[in-house]
Formats: structure tokens, sequence, C-alpha cells
């Protein structure tokens, strides 16, 4: 298997997940003395998120545990995740810090108590840790069939004392120092579901499987009150500490129950806070706030300002209560992703933050009506949106999504930046006389103008509706566009053609103004669903044999063909440039398919299958909704960060499981993390010539060697006018070389006593290069000398060059030297820009000198004969080219 097989996608890496807040554990709410702020705790599948009360914003997210948590607490310094039959402990809301194991069944009940742990497992055993140490400090055993603990408290102001709640309905006060059984209560003949402390002490509030509430004094085992809800058992509850004798009572339908304790009787009905069982409701220290939590993914803050009512929504944070059947990024900004649920609701996730998500509510069929009952009661509203369009070119001026619903012909308009339903309900006239006919819309798609509205029916019809005035504007072929369902439109970048696939087999092209059939190609198996990047003109067929057509519309043929899948296609989503083409199968598989190549370059395994996925429109995140699962998991593009090879996947290739953004990576996947990578994935390095016939010129700047000629001339205008200036008071500096390359002058310790006699021995040292020439006579090896010249600046090489001459200093055999080298750099066809300037620099300081020595000239017609062998050469490339690309713009007009 390849390296890219080892570490799962190449592409993508899992980054975060959005839209989950909560799920049918009570959340914790703990106080930070330091901050003087409430935080609330919520689990979410194998981590928990932490957010302030203050404004609901995430604060932390913890790491990810091997099991989903089973019931979560917290103290002072830490948060307790039970998880299987392991209890984790979390410092700064991250890290775990210590782990508790010793029960034989899973953890469902926590109780933090001073240095202690108390945990309840399935098998009723009740164990007391030690927090620092991991110990058992105690193990107390009950009989299962007499007494199975339910809820378990520690009654305010206590010492050593824990109050156990049965599902049998009796209680027990135990001291859990000597391990003793203070007393038992009957109980009330029904199932202890909840066991609370009230404001007051020996007071504690029970609540009951039959929906009863007894607020009870231990001390005196005194029964004070009484109260019934009649909504089923009692699931949370709470008191007010701000001068309020009030308790709320949460049920398993999401009602709750506001009660005066003064007063004994029921002051308030909250109803439909939450969609499913309310899961956790605290009222805040001191504060007119209670905080409630559920399973329908959604954390609520209520306040309570005005004397004996009922809360007020306050802020909230808000998910989908069910799985998401489509996703799709909203505009081209990339930061908000609409997402359609099968709890009947469009909403919008920022990928920025939080607070900047929106719902856009749930579809009805009589806007006006539902708005006076209330959503709850709304029975018209419509079932789940399966497809859906958007557009954002006037999204100002009127509605830009277009949606279908599940089994239903009407199709429904939102506004986005209303948040909410939009004005049109699109239906055809043709079926008002037989309503009764099972036809549904299958397909939508709005035009880049946001003008209109193109939908596909499961009758083969498709029509076309303004999206200001909702009106019909037509539909295309006499009859009908197909003979069996429609499974997908699409409509160009510049409204000029109209592209539909049906489930008789067939991809038609139209005129989209006109709706004049242009082209009809038959495909090998029904299709299920197409994807159009308007872009490119590259449009996508799902075929239901898993296999997936690229049909270019600018052509009108089949261009491309991928197969290898093992499942039904869920969704395709293009690159932003629309060289990759990402596919989500059942298959459990997200496959990346590079369209110019024609081939599989990227392929992993999820553990559930993705339903949706939605390329980002900056090309930076991909976004995925999978089956059962709540969240929207966003998925980082490698390649724009990093170096990244793709190469065509072969056909045997096995792709191994990535887990979701957020859960925990598997000990098999830290131990190949490790691992050296295959020699396959690694960094490209450009050789120095691609091929010998190629002519390849320097990577120097312009300003090193383009000036040669001219350099008399640049100094003579750069002279200056006047002598430099000592500055009166110059700054110590450390003397340095002049030089490209900033090097520190070393003192010459020779030199300490300057001698008053000049040594004209300094005039007739040789330089490097001067060196390396002579060197290169005997070895005929250029390269050093090559590379010397390359450090140099245009004056250096200028000194360089005139020191050859017999009068400077040099001599005849290394200005031959010299053109050998220019003839060797020519030869390798490398730097052919640098041999041409130093080969013109020579000739113009040292042409007379040149003409006089016959050795020299030899040489210099050797150096003309490979000159004009590179000219032809250059040129004939340059002439292939040019008729290459003149065909080439031919052809395209």
């Amino acid at each position: 298997m390849s390296s890219v097989g080892k570490k799962g996608s190449a592409i993508f890496s899992g980054f975060r997940a959005l839209g989950l807040y909560s799920n049918h554990l009570p959340h914790v709410v703990r106080f930070h003395k330091k901050h003087r702020e409430f935080y609330v705790v919520t689990a979410v599948g194998q981590c928990f998120h932490t957010y302030n009360v203050k404004k609901l914003g995430i604060v932390a997210v913890s790491n990810a545990l091997p099991e989903d948590i089973a019931c979560l607490a917290a103290d002072r310094m830490l948060v307790y995740a039970g998880h299987g039959k392991v209890i984790s402990a979390f410092a700064k809301n991250t890290e775990v810090v210590h782990t508790y194991e010793g029960h034989q069944a899973d953890v469902h009940l926590l109780l933090p108590f001073g240095d202690h742990l108390i945990s309840v497992d399935k098998d009723n055993a009740v164990i007391i840790w030690d927090v620092e140490s991991e110990d058992v400090y105690l193990q107390i055993s009950f009989d299962r069939s007499t007494f199975e603990v339910g809820a378990v408290m520690h009654p305010s102001t206590y010492l050593n004392k824990i109050l156990f709640g049965s599902s049998q309905g009796s209680l027990q006060l135990w001291n859990v120092k000597s391990n003793k059984l203070l007393f038992t209560f009957p109980g009330w003949g029904s199932a202890v579901t909840v066991l609370q402390q009230t404001p007051a002490v020996d007071v504690v509030g029970v609540g009951l499987a039959s929906g009863q509430i007894v607020i009870h004094n231990i001390k005196f085992n005194e029964t004070l009150m009484k109260f019934q809800q009649d909504w089923g058992p009692i699931t949370a509850l709470s008191f007010r500490t701000d001068g309020h004798s009030v308790m709320a009572a949460g049920s398993p339908v999401g009602h709750i129950g506001l009660w005066d304790l003064e007063d004994k009787k029921l002051i308030g009905q909250m109803r439909d806070t939450h969609t499913t069982a309310i899961a956790g409701l605290t009222f805040l220290h001191g504060e007119p706030l209670l905080l409630t939590n559920g399973a329908d993914n959604a954390i609520r803050v209520w306040i309570f300002d005005v004397a004996g009512g009922e809360g007020r929504l306050l802020r909230f944070r808000m998910g989908h209560s069910a799985p998401p059947t489509m996703i799709k990024h909203y505009d081209q900004s990339g930061q908000n992703i609409l997402s359609a649920s099968q709890d009947r609701s469009l909403q919008s996730f920022s990928t920025v933050h939080e607070r900047f998500n929106k719902s856009l509510g749930h579809g009805s069929f009589t806007k006006k009506k539902a708005k006076k009952k209330g959503v709850t009661y709304d029975t018209a509203k419509l079932p789940p949106i399966t497809a859906f369009a958007s557009e954002t070119a006037r999204q100002g001026d009127w509605d830009g999504i277009v949606a279908c619903h599940q089994g239903f012909v009407l199709t429904t308009t939102w506004n986005y930046r209303k948040g909410s339903m939009g004005a049109h309900r699109l239906e055809p006239e043709r079926f008002n006389k037989n309503r009764a006919l099972n036809v549904h819309a299958t397909a939508v798609d709005i035009t880049s103008c946001g003008n209109f509205a193109v939908i596909a029916l499961s009758s083969g019809h498709i029509d076309v509706y303004n999206m200001q005035s909702g009106l019909h504007r037509g539909q295309y072929g006499q009859d009908r566009a197909h003979s069996g369902p429609v499974r997908g439109v699409s409509v160009d970048a510049l409204n000029q053609l109209m592209v539909s696939a049906g489930a008789d087999g067939l991809l038609k092209v139209w005129k989209f103004k006109s709706k004049e059939l242009l082209n009809t190609h038959s495909l090998q198996a029904s299709p299920s669903s197409t994807l159009l990047h308007r872009d490119s003109g590259m449009l996508a067929v799902a075929v239901d044999d898993f296999t997936i057509s690229i049909f270019d519309m600018e052509m009108k043929r089949v261009v491309r063909h991928f197969s290898g899948q093992r499942g039904q296609i869920n969704d395709m989503t293009f690159s932003p440039d629309g060289r990759w083409l990402i596919t989500a199968s059942m298959d459990c598989t997200i496959r990346t398919w590079d369209l110019p190549s024609g081939s599989l370059v990227d392929c992993f395994l999820v553990d559930t299958a993705a339903v949706s996925i939605s390329f980002s429109p900056t090309g930076n995140v991909l976004a995925s909704a999978h089956v059962d699962s709540l969240g929207i998991y966003l998925w980082s593009n490698t390649t724009l960060c990093s170096l990244v090879s793709l190469r065509p996947l072969p056909a045997d290739y096995e792709p191994t499981v990535v887990m979701l953004p957020g859960t925990c990576p598997s000990k098999d996947d830290e131990e190949e993390v490790s691992e050296p990578e295959s020699s396959e994935m690694d960094e490209y390095v450009s050789p120095a010539q691609l091929d010998e016939q190629l002519v390849t010129l320097s990577l120097l700047p312009d300003s090193r060697w383009k000036n040669l000629l001219n350099l008399d001339i640049i100094k003579k205008r750069n002279k200056p006018k006047e002598p430099p200036k000592v500055p009166k008071a110059a700054p110590f500096f450390i003397p340095t070389v002049p030089g490209l390359v900033p090097q520190f002058a070393l003192p010459d310790k020779s030199s300490e006593e300057q001698s008053k006699v000049f040594n004209f021995g300094v005039l007739a040292q040789k330089s490097n290069f001067y060196l390396q020439l002579e060197e290169a006579l005997d070895s005929n090896l250029y390269e050093a000398a090559v590379r010397h010249l390359k450090e140099l600046g245009p004056s250096a090489v200028d000194t360089e060059l005139r020191s050859l001459a017999p009068d400077m200093g040099g001599n005849v055999c290394v200005m031959q030297s010299f053109l050998r080298m220019i003839s060797s750099m020519l030869k390798q066809k490398q730097d052919f820009d640098l041999a041409q300037a130093y080969l013109a620099l020579f000739l113009k300081l040292h042409l007379r000198l040149i003409a006089e020595q016959p050795v020299l000239m030899q040489e210099t017609e050797n150096v003309l004969e490979l000159l004009e062998r590179t000219w032809t050469s250059i040129q004939t490339l340059l002439n292939q080219n040019m008729c290459l690309l003149s065909y080439i713009k031919s052809a395209l007009l």
C-alpha cells in the first residue's frame, strides 16, 4: 500500500464540526471565581463543549474519548465524564488528567463529593474514588431487586452523607465515611428520577416517574408539599435563588412547569421549550436566568424579567434536531453553509463564528396561519427538503433560494436575508384538477442572474418560473421533457443552455430561452443526479450503475468516465477551478477524481456514509453531512498550505478509515504517523535541465548581466559630483568586504605596523577566478569558474575580465581558457544568457588583442560555430511553438 493509503487522505484532513451543541445528557454548570462568570458544559458524542453563559460563545472543546460520553459531572477544578466502564477527569476543559477504572458495567451516574468522586454503574455497584490518587476509597453494593440506584445527591451541610434514590421508589441515606446506612425513606410508590437540593437546608426536591414532585424534609422525614405534572416523568428540577421561591420541573415532552413554593400552586407553563425531553435545567445562582438543554441539539437561556411571569428566551444555540439531508455553500465567501434537515427546517451555519448562524425556519402551506398558531401547532407544515438551489445575485431584491419537499409537487422559495420562508409557492397548474396523482418535484436550479428557477418533476415535466413574480414562464418539450422522472436540471452560466437528465437514460440539451431541443445523448444507465460546474461547462452525471460520466456542454459529448464505486452515489461537488470532482457514496468512501488526467487521486473511508458534500468556493474547506449525524463536518484542503504530490491510485487500492473531525484517532493511526513516509510522496526536485535538446537560461536577475556592456556609461553617469564627506562623529561599524554576499573584513595581523615602502607584489596577486581558469586548462572542467562568476556583481565581473589581459597581469593562455569556458556553456546549453553577456564583454575589452593572437582566433572560431548551431536550434523551437499557438487560436475562433 502506498503512503497515501497509510495516512488516509492525501488532500483532506479533519478540521472541526459545526452545528453540534447538546445531546440527551443533562448539562453541567460551573462558576469561575476569578472570571466571575458562569460556564455550561454539554456532552456531544465523544467530547464535551464548554460555553460561557454570558454570550453562549464556545470556550473549549475537550479532547475526544474512545467512546460516547454516558454521564457528566463537574466540581471546582475538574470535569468528569463516564464512557463505558471508565471515568475520565478533565482539567482546563480539554485534557484528561485522571482515569478511574474498576467498574464491571457501564457507568451511568456521577457525583463529585469533596476530594472524592461517587460513581454508579448499570450493575448497581457504587464506587467512591479518591480523586487525586485514583484509588477506590469505598465500594457499596445494593441488591438490584430491592434497591436499584436511579438518582444520587449530597444533602447540603450533611457531613459525609449521601442520599440515594431507587427505581423501586425508596430512598436511603448513607454515611460514606463509616460505610453505614443511616435511614431508609419508604418513598411514594413511584421510581425516583431526580434528586435536587432546595435552597432550604434539610429539604430535598424529589422527582418521580409518576410526574409527582415531592418537597421532603429529610431531617424530620416529613413531606412539606406535593405537586403533580401531567406530562410524564420528571426529568429535571431546579430552584430559583434570587429571592423568588419558584421551582422549575422538566418533562419528556419539552414542557417546563413553574411552581410557586410559597403559595403551593402552578404559576406558569413554558411549553415547547425543546422539541424533545428536557435533559437538564438550572437556575443560575442569584440570577433570574434559567438554562436548559435537550436532545434536540439546543441550549437555551431564559430570563425571568417579569414578576410572576414565564421565562422569555434570551439567547440560544441551536442545530438540527434530525440528520441533514442536503448541504451547500451559500455565497462566494465560503463562510455560510445552507443545510436542510429531516426536522423540516432550513438553517445556515457560519464557519467563522456561531453568532452568525441563522435558522430560516420550517416550510408551511399557509405562512400567515402558521404565524398565528405557532410553528408547533402548524398542521400545514411541509415535509423535509430533499433538494434546493441558491443564488446571491438578486438576494437583496427577492427570494434567492428554491427548495423541493419530499413527496410534494409544490416547491417553495426562501429569503436568506430575512431568514424566513419566501413569498412564493411554485406549483404547476396542470395538476390542479387531479391532485391525487403521485407527482413530486425532483430537482431544481436557479439561473446565475437570479431571475429564473427551473423545476423538474417526477412526471417528466420541466417548468420555468420567474423568481420575482412567481409566475410560470414556460416548459420544456411540447408535452413533457422526459418519458420518466427527471433526475437533474442545470442552467449554464450565460442562460443560453439548459441540460436535463431523466430516468429514461437520456441527457438532453435545450436552448434556455426558446425551449428548443438541441442535442440528445444516451447514457449507459439511468442517471441518479447531475451537477454542473458553470465556469468550465462540465456536467457530472451520477449513474445508477455507480459510475460517473462527465459531459462537456461545449462539445456536446461525454469526455470522462469514472468507475470503481461500490454503492449509490449520494452527492457530488466540484472544486472551484473545476479540476477535481469529489463524490460521496453509500460504500462510505469520499473520492476525489482529477478531470484533466481522468484518474482517481484520493480516496478515504468514513464510519458512516456521507449523504451530502459541498466544496467551499474559496477551495479551503470541504463540508460533509453523514447518516444519523446531526453535525456538519469540515475537512481542510491541505494542498493550499503544503506541497502534496498526487498520483493516480491503483485499481486494487484499499482506502483506510478516517475519523470524523473531533473524534479520537485510533492507536494504529498514531503509530503510522511516526513511521517514515514512502519515497513515493517525496518532494519533487526539478533537474537543472529537462532535456538536452532544450536551451536553459540562468535564474539570475537581469541586473547581474544585462548592463555589462554599458557599465562604463553607468559609472560615468553615477559618478559623484563631490567627494564623500566623512561625518564628524561616525558610529561604529564592523568593516565589511564589498560584494553581493556581505562578509566581515578580518583584521590582517601581519600588517599591524604599516610599512612606508609600497609593496608592488600585491598588484601581481591572482584572483580565484584566474586560478580556476588556469586549472581548467588541464582538467577541462569549468563548472567552478562559471559558479564563481555567477556570484559576482557587474563591476566585479568587469574587473575579472579586464585582469585576463597580459598588460593587466594576465596571459594569453588564461584568455584561451575563458573562451573554452564559453564553449562549454554553449555545449551544455545552460546559462545561455550569461554566456552571451560574458562573451560580449570579453570581445569588447580584448577584441584587438584577440585579432593579433592566432590561438585566440582559433578558439573564437570554435565559439562562433557553437553559437550559430545554438541559435539555429532556438529559432527552430520558437517557430514550432509559434505555429502550434497559431493553430490552437484558429481552432478556437
